[in-house]
């Protein structure tokens, strides 16, 4: 199954635009999920809308319910469903879940309305990161040890972590590590829809740097609202020029595969209208960007880890390694980035950037390196 994220910024038009690609393709033929919090139902179209103050209360009353004997031991009172209202940062949360349902079900093809791009970058990274720290915080070798628990808590004489939290951080790994999967999947990539104007290069250029970051794939660029060429009204045809020179810096940037889609002259209405704003279906899925290995010890005594990062700046670049990590910053983006493992047996001598490749050298140590004969 195909997965398409459609991101852009905001006002851009990008739930419309996942709006009419999804019910196109439905159209066609297809079997069409379409995940979005403000899609209406259309005929033929399957829609699911993430439940962002549902999923909160499930999963506060399941934590609840696990924890009733530390809480019966504090006198604390439960909370009922009716009292329980949405927090700050369930929204997120929700939609990922409904990612993670959507590639479980039985379509050609999923269209997921995301929101702006600042948030679905930091939505799309989320589960990595938050697995990262989970692995931190309660490694796996010590859940693994919690059936010596009981001993262990009475030679110590003081009460061990409760067997619920290593429960909870379990299932939590599981889940995450499931929607990681999805978004990580060769067959998801990300779409960006831009308007054509001062900001649109700017943010193709946010996009490709923090889809790199996370080595995800953009599988094509959507200017939206084209105005008509050839009108002998100045001030129309003045906009159609500035839209076009900003079209140019797209392609400059390398937006690789750009679609045009017109603008209707007003906003749409109805389905009709929505499948004219549908955008073409790419040939193929971008490219995953690969973080390659080059040997070069035989002529420079390391190893270099090529890493894209299109349109990185070097004065925004930080590398720190920490144990069998890198931590990777670039601009407002930072990722932990688990070493292969024939890196994790050097130590890092050095680092470049030219023209968006990242190249970052590994000696190899000697008390670590298998020796040759």
């Amino acid at each position: 199954m195909r997965i398409i994220l459609v991101t852009g910024p905001g006002g851009a038009g990008r739930t419309t635009l996942a709006a009419g690609t999804a019910l196109a393709e439905a159209r066609a033929g297809r079997r069409v999920l379409l995940v979005s919090e403000d899609a209406e139902p259309m005929e033929g179209l399957r829609v699911l809308r993430p439940q962002p103050g549902a999923d909160f209360r499930r999963e506060f009353l399941a934590l609840q319910a696990r924890s009733t004997a530390a809480l019966d031991l504090l006198g604390a009172a439960p909370f009922e469903d009716a009292e329980l209202t949405e927090l700050p940062g369930s929204r997120p949360f929700a939609l990922l879940r409904a990612l993670r349902d959507a590639a479980e079900g039985d379509h050609d093809l999923a269209v997921v309305d995301l929101p702006p791009l600042d948030e679905a970058l930091a939505l799309l990274a989320l589960p990595g990161q938050l697995r990262r720290y989970l692995r931190r915080l309660l490694p796996p070798e010590r859940q693994a040890a919690r059936a010596l628990r009981p001993m262990l808590a009475q030679l110590a004489g003081v009460p061990m972590p409760a067997q619920w939290l290593y429960e909870t951080t379990a299932r939590w790994e599981a889940e995450l590590a499931a929607v990681q999967a999805v978004v990580e999947a060769p067959a998801t990539t990300v779409r960006l829809v831009v308007e054509p104007g001062p900001a649109a290069a700017r943010a193709l250029r946010t996009a490709r740097l923090g889809l790199a970051v996370q080595r995800l794939a953009l599988d094509a660029v959507v200017a939206n609202r084209i105005l008509p060429a050839g009108s002998e009204d100045p001030w129309l045809a003045g906009l159609t020029a500035e839209q076009h020179r900003h079209l140019a810096e797209l392609r400059t940037e390398g937006a690789g595969e750009l679609y045009e889609l017109p603008h209707l002259g007003r906003a749409p209405r109805g389905a009709e209208d929505l499948v004219l704003l549908a955008s073409p279906r790419p040939e193929k899925t971008g490219p995953v960007p690969e973080w390659a290995v080059e040997d070069r010890r035989e002529e420079d005594g390391v190893l270099v880890w090529h890493i894209p990062l299109p349109g990185a700046v070097k004065e925004e670049l930080s590398l720190v390694r920490r144990g069998d990590e890198l931590l990777l910053t670039v601009g407002a983006f930072r990722r932990g980035v688990p070493l292969p493992g024939a890196l994790r047996r050097c130590t890092v001598t050095g680092a470049g950037l030219v023209d968006g490749d990242l190249r970052v050298r590994f000696t190899p140590d000697p008390g670590l390196w298998p020796r040759t004969p």
